[in-house]
């Protein structure tokens, strides 16, 4: 015959507390007594969270689809907005998955800021998945920095969105 294994203080003190939310059936027996939880002054004080990087000074924290930016004038933003900048250079992402997408968007909006390009567009189709990811993929860390505005380059077409990249600063 096997012989029982003997329960883990971390297991007696599971049970204990547990058992202190059961009601008796039988008296006269006793309930195993809870252990106190150490004091908060005998823990040592957890480690503080690491600092967020900051946004560069001037810049929002997170750029919204068809909303004026700071820092851009507003005779450009309506050029830009009404589609009057062209684009100089054009992504489809018709017939991908989102990873395959995300990883294009990536490597277009990075291709297109070293070239010195001032307005691209990337047509996501009028597909939920693409459309409803691509802002959030724009305001990723690494991307973030290299775009200074996005918007539909008409209110109607809501599967192509613009984006203005700042200007390479040297």
């Amino acid at each position: 015959m096997a012989r029982a294994k003997a329960l883990s203080t971390a297991d007696l003190k599971l049970w204990a507390a547990y058992s202190q939310t059961l009601s008796r059936l039988m008296p006269g027996k006793t309930r195993l007594p809870v252990e106190p939880e150490p004091s908060a002054q005998t823990a040592p004080a957890p480690d503080p969270p690491p600092a967020k990087p900051r946004p560069p000074a001037g810049h929002a924290p997170y750029i919204s689809l068809d909303t004026t930016p700071t820092g851009l004038d507003k005779s450009t933003w309506k050029k830009f907005a009404t589609g009057k900048i062209r684009a100089a250079q054009r992504l489809d992402l018709h017939g991908h998955t989102a990873a395959r997408a995300h990883h294009a968007v990536i490597h277009f909006i990075e291709r297109s800021y070293s070239s010195q390009l001032r307005c691209i567009e990337i047509i996501t189709g009028k597909g939920e998945i693409l459309s409803r990811e691509l802002p959030h993929w724009l305001n990723a860390p690494s991307l973030r920095p290299l775009i200074l505005a996005i918007a539909h380059p008409h209110a109607a077409n809501t599967g192509s969105v613009r984006i203005l990249l700042r200007r390479l600063r040297a």
